[in-house]
């Protein structure tokens, strides 16, 4: 069977969002780029790092909330599915919503590099272009591999204008409509 692309999917998108459905609570499933990928489980560091992003957005922007592993239909005409490993919104933004949702109101999508095969396609090509497409104004890549924090911002044509990597130790500006300022030194203590 040939891999699915995003002109010729690999199912429909109610094909997926039944099988999701039906998967186990252990299994997380998206659907970028008309392929089905598996996310791989999240060991202690990832954890770790979120955590520390949750706290410097609660501690900077109290009127958002940092959602942890959110359902977001992304890419152009909200034809792709993503399980962010954070979404900064307005705060209960998500409140009735199933389990995907749309990107409106989405100020900031957050991955973090996980330890297998797939994160260099997944994090650093698709996603990128999945959620520019949905028009998310900041995508933020804290990436394990190279010790970096990656700012995409200015989404235009599915693709986003700006992209500012930066070492992990330095201060990082995050653009509006984020606006937050992130102290990165912490980062250094998951370098593994």
């Amino acid at each position: 069977m040939t891999p699915g692309t995003a002109d010729r999917p690999l199912m429909p998108i109610e094909d997926f969002e039944e099988l999701e459905r039906r998967a186990p609570e252990t299994v997380r499933l998206e659907y970028i780029n008309g392929k089905l990928e598996v996310k791989a489980a999240l060991d202690g560091n990832h954890r770790s790092i979120f955590m520390w992003l949750l706290r410097q957005c609660m501690q900077h922007r109290p009127d958002l909330d940092l959602v942890p592993e959110s359902g977001v239909k992304a890419e152009a005409y909200r034809k792709g599915r993503a399980r962010t490993d954070g979404t900064l919104v307005p705060v209960d933004h998500f409140k009735g919503d199933g389990e995907w949702s749309d990107p409106d109101s989405s100020l900031m999508a957050v991955e973090i590099t996980s330890r297998d095969r797939d994160t260099n396609q997944r994090d650093r090509i698709d996603k990128p272009i999945g959620y520019a497409e949905a028009e998310i104004p900041v995508y933020l890549l804290i990436d394990r591999d190279n010790h970096t924090l990656t700012v995409f911002s200015e989404p235009k044509d599915g693709r986003y204008q700006q992209v500012s990597p930066h070492a992990w130790g330095v201060t990082v500006q995050l653009p509006a409509p984020v606006n937050i300022t992130l102290d990165t030194e912490k980062l250094k203590d998951y370098a593994d």
